[in-house]
């Protein structure tokens, strides 16, 4: 066996030790999407904008609760009530989906929309699908409903 040896250096007392500032001094020069989080809006959200076309309101409600079976793998609270689905539409078969994410930067941004568009097809009734996804407006912490919010323990 070889002998190690280790050489220890001496730190000057005269060399301050930087210290990281608090965590909400730290979120709060953090980049913008996380202002919801430290000032969370007063006022309640309106609900998600739901259109259809002809006599389809039955289908749209089969849609959301299909939306409602999709959990956000960070977050313990479905997409619908997290408010990241923005609208359904559904005309001749045909459903539109306009949803967002938390963040651009999303771990699921590349598989979240083929998620959806696979839950909503598996609706019947629905023959095809096709899901926008839109950055504005910007998902907020707002835009959850209140069972969302109770979940999160922001109520």
């Amino acid at each position: 066996m070889s002998e190690r040896s280790f050489e220890i250096e001496e730190v000057s007392e005269a060399a301050p030790v930087a210290k990281a500032p608090p965590l909400r001094a730290q979120l709060e020069r953090s980049p913008d999407y996380l202002e919801g989080f430290l000032n969370p809006p007063a006022a309640p959200a309106p609900a998600p904008a739901l259109a259809s076309s002809g006599d389809t309101g039955g289908l749209v409600d089969e849609v959301v609760a299909a939306l409602r079976q999709i959990f956000d793998p960070e977050i313990p609270v479905n997409i619908y009530d997290l408010g990241l689905i923005y609208n359904v539409e559904i005309a001749d078969g045909h459903c539109v989906v306009t949803m967002t994410l938390t963040t651009p930067h999303c771990p699921v941004a590349e598989t979240m929309p083929g998620e959806v568009e696979l839950r909503v097809l598996s609706v019947p009734g629905v023959a095809s699908a096709e899901v926008n996804l839109v950055w504005d407006p910007a998902w907020d912490p707002g835009k959850m409903s209140d069972e969302a919010k109770l979940e999160m323990g922001m109520l």
